[in-house]
């Protein structure tokens, strides 16, 4: 994670945080992942150094950015056509991370059902996730 001014990149100006995906399913996930967190954005940047005890307001933010980053996370996985149940990805690769991710979130689906679903009905899977993810859930 890096805190940055997005006005000296080519992100919005607004937009509060980027997750950067790089490399490939084998790459390590250590160096695939990178979120970018706005330094314009109080809110966000306050949450994030709040995260050890975070405010009502910080952990709404946190489940927003969790969710956001587990659907661009999920995306990139679903748009590699390789991807998929039998692949064996090594530990600690971005592979091997997002089959994990998926199994988390929908441990009752395939790849290929969850590819599908993607794709026919975009709008519905967004919903599907949010429910997965469990957003602006108060966890005990």
């Amino acid at each position: 994670m890096a805190v940055i001014d997005f006005s000296l990149t080519s992100f919005p100006d607004d937009a509060a945080w980027h997750l950067q995906i790089s490399g490939g399913l084998e790459s390590a996930t250590m160096g695939s992942l990178l979120l970018l967190v706005n330094e314009r954005n109080a809110v966000t940047t306050t949450a994030f150094q709040n995260a050890a005890r975070p405010r009502p307001v910080d952990r709404i933010v946190l489940s927003a950015v969790y969710a956001d980053a587990a659907r661009v996370m999920i995306e990139h996985a679903l748009s590699h056509e390789d991807f998929g149940e039998e692949a064996d990805y090594p530990d600690g690769s971005l592979g091997a991370t997002l089959l994990d991710l998926l199994e988390k979130l929908f441990p009752a689906q395939s790849i290929t059902d969850l590819r599908l679903r993607q794709r026919q009905s975009p709008a519905l899977f967004a919903s599907d996730l949010q429910a997965a993810v469990k957003i602006f859930e108060v966890s005990s």
